[in-house]
């Protein structure tokens, strides 16, 4: 072969090779901006699903503060006997159950709103513990009073919790 015919066909195949290299190249990008694109969408997609769904964790467990605070919770749940014993288990018992039924509420909501709705649960349990255990409590009634009183001059748990739960939520929103 000869040379100017060589020539010629580089001058041919350079060109095309060139603008073939750029359009896959073109291409290549364009299906990663695509494919981007679709990921965004079905993301933004399912965020708008798991919000309500969320929403309605964050209410469960708002109710559930609401249920076990205890200004609330001794006026609903009156005493089953005299037995102080008997009625600090029945109060716990009640706050566990309460519990137990919103335990899958957890994987919609972030792990320290989690750990502080359950530090609630387990401070409004050791409140009625340690007011049992005092010696100026000798029955139900007592208490029961005891608590309500002593919740008069501080805060119950949950309050801080539902508080947390609040400005999580005015986050998400």
């Amino acid at each position: 072969m000869d040379i100017p015919k060589i020539i010629e066909l580089l001058s041919y195949t350079i060109p095309a090779i060139v603008t073939g290299v750029v359009a896959y190249s073109f291409f290549q990008l364009q299906v990663k901006n695509e494919n981007k694109k679709s990921r965004m969408l079905l993301l933004d997609k399912t965020k708008d699903q798991g919000l309500p769904i969320r929403l309605q964790a964050y209410e469960r467990m708002t109710l559930f503060l609401e249920r076990i605070n205890l200004n609330k919770l001794l006026i609903r749940v009156g005493p089953i006997s005299p037995n102080k014993n008997d009625y600090e288990n029945y109060i716990i018992d009640h706050i566990e159950q309460e519990f137990e039924h919103n335990l899958t509420q957890q994987i919609y909501m972030t792990d320290e709103c989690w750990t502080i709705i359950t530090t609630a649960k387990n401070a409004t349990i050791q409140i009625i513990r340690k007011t049992a255990m005092s010696s100026q409590v000798d029955s139900a009634a007592k208490l029961r009073e005891v608590i309500l009183n002593d919740l008069l001059e501080k805060q119950s748990p949950s309050n801080a919790a539902l508080a947390y739960i609040k400005n999580e939520v005015a986050e998400i929103l």
